[in-house]
């Protein structure tokens, strides 16, 4: 069993306490970067810059040919932190709302345990920025020089997980997250008076008979062994009860685990849009914003993290978790190199967590060590 020395979990909660109370937003992270860059400097880490924020540590192996990755993403949301946290971002309207801050806590006192190390591989630590808006920060990564130059064998990540108890971990072998295109319809007409509707195109209506339509993509186009989501959260339009309105916006997600059925549906989408609008008198345009791809723990490094995990944490601390609907820019490497993506359990009964994406979310921090030492076990039990 891998042993967290006090005084670096110590460190660990004093890198998490400055994270979560120094929220930042995507691609907008500067503080958080310079910090970062500061920590990797006190541990003599070499880094390089990628993409406007983020950071590639680079620790040299004995045998420079190989190299494996830690990933931990460091963007805040534009979330309003509940104010009875023990701890409170110093950002109004900004927090770490999906734990973030002690994904990068964790891979600080990770390099802090493996900097003075002697490895048989490179050890690659990737610091991302912009995880939670498209683009993504993982395209500034993977694009990047230095990373090109030493593609991992191997690329690993943890996750909060408010639903696991702290001291568990969930791996998902093969498919394990979907992949999340945003959807944004808008509808033009010539407005008119509510009275009236004989003189104008009722562009409520018309987006109303849109929404109802497309739910038959996935209860009669989708096959039923393919997961499918499409749902619209937003219906925008800026009116009052006796005016039929110009304009009407509706904003969507579609997911799924299947790239050929993805590209048809979206196909789907604009067809069956594009004939009911026009059939009813709207003028419609429609921008769909490719998102994540879905995300793939390769199978065999899946195994063998569980196996390793198994060993340092105990049979029943490793459990097997099922698919979800879910999007993460993690699922860029997955379609580039063997990767595993591992869920950190940060509830427990005295501390329960919270949602992700909430203002209630906050981890019980004794996963700190949790995190450092599956980070440290997956790498030292792998030759």
């Amino acid at each position: 069993m891998i042993n967290i020395p006090p005084e670096l979990l110590t460190n660990a909660r004093m890198h998490y306490t400055y994270l979560h109370e120094h929220p930042e937003l995507s691609f907008a992270e500067e503080q958080t970067a310079a910090y970062i860059r500061r920590t990797l400097d006190c541990l003599q880490i070499q880094y390089t810059n990628a993409g406007p924020t983020g950071i590639i540590g680079f620790l040299p192996g004995r045998d420079t040919s190989r190299t494996i990755a830690l990933r931990a993403d460091f963007d805040a949301l534009p979330i309003s932190e509940k104010e009875d946290h023990p701890l409170i971002s110093r950002n109004p309207g900004i927090m770490h709302a999906c734990g973030h801050d002690l994904h990068t806590a964790v891979l600080l006192g990770t390099a802090e345990i493996l900097a003075t190390r002697s490895l048989p591989f490179n050890l690659m630590f990737i610091f991302q920025h912009g995880e939670e808006v498209l683009p993504g920060g993982a395209r500034d990564i993977i694009g990047n020089v230095f990373f090109q130059t030493h593609l991992p064998e191997w690329i690993i990540a943890l996750h909060a997980e408010p639903d696991l108890p702290v001291g568990q971990l969930g791996i998902c072998p093969g498919q394990y997250m979907a992949s999340g295109d945003e959807i944004s319809i808008t509808l033009h007409g010539p407005g008119g008076h509510a009275a009236l509707p004989d003189q104008s195109a009722d562009l409520i209506l018309i987006a109303s008979h849109i929404v109802v339509a497309l739910q038959q993509i996935t209860s009669r186009n989708a096959s039923p062994f393919i997961p499918t989501v499409l749902t619209f959260g937003h219906f925008r339009c800026h009116s009052m009860m006796n005016i039929i309105p110009k304009e009407v916006r509706l904003e969507g997600t579609f997911r799924t685990f299947d790239e050929t059925w993805r590209q048809e549906a979206k196909t789907r989408i604009r067809r069956i849009t594009t004939a009911i609008a026009e059939s009813m008198g709207a003028r419609p345009a429609i921008e769909i914003t490719d998102g994540y791809p879905c995300l793939y723990n390769q199978p065999e490094k899946a195994e063998q993290a569980i196996g390793i995990l198994k060993t340092e944490f105990g049979e029943k601390q490793v459990i097997r978790l099922g698919r979800r609907m879910t999007t993460e820019d993690f699922a860029r490497y997955s379609q580039l190199l063997p990767a595993t993506f591992i869920r950190l359990g940060v509830s427990s009964t005295t501390h329960p967590a919270g949602k992700l994406h909430t203002p209630e979310f906050f981890p019980d921090l004794t996963a700190l060590e949790t995190g450092i030492r599956t980070l440290c076990s997956l790498i030292l039990n792998n030759d």
